[in-house]
């Protein structure tokens, strides 16, 4: 089969949305499939090139909310792109998130070819920029925007059953759930080429515990009460150290709130993550924003206990409290008490996360998603 994948932002831009791409273009590959990415040119780099042996077309855009949210440029490059694309056979478009104008070109494309077309959602809520007004406003334009996305694609999934929930905001109907998902033995891969140590690195003592957040440095992410709460903290325990790696928005900010107790580390490479997800004992990710954290996986693949918000796909991994905590919401009290309560339970610690190991063994792996993207685009 041949399949023509659209996400409106990819590599080298870097997210949960782009690392789903990615591995589900892989594990596409790996199946016999030759497998088309279409982007936007966020970065200013090359229209055109192959990436671990994927083509990847990036048309040209606008870029909005610092890259956030690219709008399509409709110039000479863009034609030529498109004529090139129309000049494919594809068996069938996968579009990832249904709320960028990059998203509807991808819905009309499939259309125009007569191709089957999915759409497949990432988010739980509205894309906000912090400010009440144009939160609004962004909402009313999302609506917009959906309504006429519904007039091109009808088959809409979801990366968690909570995204199937937030869908039912736009009046659609989730055809089924195609969970964002993990590598595992690529995880032990990179465990087994490990050559470093950010204990070692930062002088961190053997029994002192590390919590450690990975991802876009947002505020939707939680960070800056999850930086209070460390604050709090480390008032009256010296042995916790808080690591923070990633890039975004927040870096500078996290960068001036550093102290020899709170590491932030920038962006780091995914053999990287897995050495600092190793050495880490707790994970937090206090987001209000999620649909299925690629970063939560992550975590539960490298054995780290899990402490998030009821936000994405969050219970879909953690089922109940014997595989994690999960919060109401990122309140600062709740997220203190969180990280106090598994600081202090070693035991609960090392079973929840054997429990998550296995579940995302069984459950939350790209070969599972890959036969069900199978069977979708075998149903004429």
């Amino acid at each position: 089969m041949k399949y023509c994948i659209f996400a409106a932002q990819y590599f080298p831009h870097l997210g949960g949305v782009e690392r789903y791409t990615y591995n589900l273009s892989k594990e596409l590959i790996r199946r016999g499939n030759e497998v088309v990415i279409v982007t936007s040119n966020v970065n200013r780099i090359k229209s055109y090139e192959e990436m671990d042996g994927i083509p990847v077309f990036r048309l040209p855009c606008i870029n909005l909310l610092d890259g956030r949210y690219p709008v399509l440029k409709i110039t000479k490059e863009f034609w030529k792109i498109h004529r090139i694309l129309f000049r494919k056979k594809f068996d069938m478009v996968i579009v990832n998130t249904r709320f960028y104008p990059h998203s509807l070109y991808g819905m009309i494309f499939a259309k125009m070819k007569k191709t089957k077309c999915i759409t497949i959602e990432h988010g739980t809520s509205h894309l906000s920029v912090h400010n009440r007004f144009w939160d609004s406003v962004g909402g009313v334009y999302e609506h917009c925007l959906t309504k006429i996305d519904q007039l091109f694609c009808h088959e809409y999934y979801g990366v968690s059953k909570a995204c199937n929930e937030w869908l039912k905001h736009f009046h659609i109907k989730a055809q089924g759930v195609l969970y964002n998902s993990i590598d595992i033995e690529e995880i032990n891969s990179l465990e087994n080429q490990i050559n470093k140590s950010y204990r070692q690195a930062y002088q961190i003592p053997s029994e002192a515990m590390i919590i450690t957040f990975t991802g876009r440095l947002l505020k939707e992410k939680g960070l800056p009460q999850l930086l209070n709460v460390m604050d709090r903290i480390c008032k009256h325990r010296k042995d916790v150290y808080l690591f923070i790696a990633g890039d975004g928005d927040m870096e500078e900010e996290i960068k001036e709130r550093a102290t020899r107790h709170i590491i932030p580390l920038g962006r780091i490479e995914m053999g990287d993550i897995v050495a600092l997800l190793k050495e880490s004992d707790i994970f937090c990710l206090p987001s209000f924003s999620e649909g299925f954290s690629t970063s939560l996986l992550e975590a539960a693949a490298c054995r780290c206990y899990i402490v998030t918000t009821a936000r994405g796909g969050a219970r879909e991994l953690l089922p109940d409290d014997r595989y994690g905590t999960i919060i109401p919401d990122n309140r600062e009290e709740y997220l203190f008490n969180a990280l106090e309560e598994a600081l202090c339970d070693a035991v609960h610690r090392k079973n929840a996360v054997e429990m998550t190991y296995k579940r995302v063994e069984e459950s939350f792996t790209w070969s599972t998603v890959g036969e069900q993207v199978t069977k979708i685009c075998e149903r004429r």
